[in-house]
């Protein structure tokens, strides 16, 4: 007897559905992915020249502080007064030790302003600071 007569044997081929929901979760990612990276760039902030301002590494969950020709410090585009970004790096330092801050502040800015926000870092705990800058020949306004 024979049973696989019957049988079709046809192959299934391939399948564009699993394909498209792929490509489009891609695009959701790098999406995503680029608006997040902007966030920091978004105010109108040209920082200060440097001979050494390098391109360097990003850490994940690090702090971007900007600080505008006014002195108005923003933390992911949003403002904050110096005593609510105080209580806001305190909660980041207790829960991730070692936490990076970026110190964003335009060329014109006050050092007062900057010195305060080193002020707000080591009260509570934050040495991991750094500064944007660019080099002298660079056209770009950011890092």
């Amino acid at each position: 007897m024979n049973f696989r007569k019957d049988i079709n044997e046809q192959s299934v081929g391939f399948q564009m559905a699993p394909m498209v929901d792929i490509i489009f979760l891609l695009l959701i990612f790098f999406i995503a992915a680029a608006v997040y990276s902007q966030w920091e760039s978004k105010l109108e902030i040209k920082v200060p020249t440097a001979d050494t301002g390098l391109d360097r590494a990003r850490y994940d969950g690090e702090a971007i502080i900007n600080i505008d020709k006014k002195g108005k410090f923003f933390l992911n585009s949003v403002e904050y007064t110096p005593v609510r970004l105080e209580i806001l790096l305190k909660k980041l330092a207790d829960t991730y030790s070692g936490q990076p801050v970026v110190i964003r502040p335009d060329r014109e800015t006050d050092c007062k302003y900057l010195i305060q926000i080193i002020d707000i870092c080591a009260k509570v705990d934050i040495s991991n600071i750094s500064f944007a800058t660019i080099k002298e020949d660079s056209k770009v306004g950011s890092e």
